[in-house]
């Protein structure tokens, strides 16, 4: 059970980060993730549809080498 324990709270802690580097990169214009070209955009009249697509991919590339790093031990 310890183990469980270790591992909640470091996932804990990487929420943490990952929020505060969200909340925080809207600041700073190197991190703009959710903005990234590639992702699509379509505006007619008043209606906006967004699809983050380079994102999503770029997303899914980082939390498959997590969870293939963590994985591993």
């Amino acid at each position: 059970m310890p183990a469980i324990g270790k591992l909640l709270i470091l996932i804990g802690g990487l929420l943490i980060v990952l929020g505060l580097a969200l909340t925080l990169g809207e600041r700073f214009s190197f991190f703009r993730l959710g903005r990234l070209p590639g992702d699509m955009v379509y505006r007619r009249g008043n209606f906006t549809f967004y699809f983050p697509l380079v994102t999503s991919i770029l997303l899914s590339l980082v939390l498959t080498a997590l969870l293939w790093f963590f994985g591993r031990k």
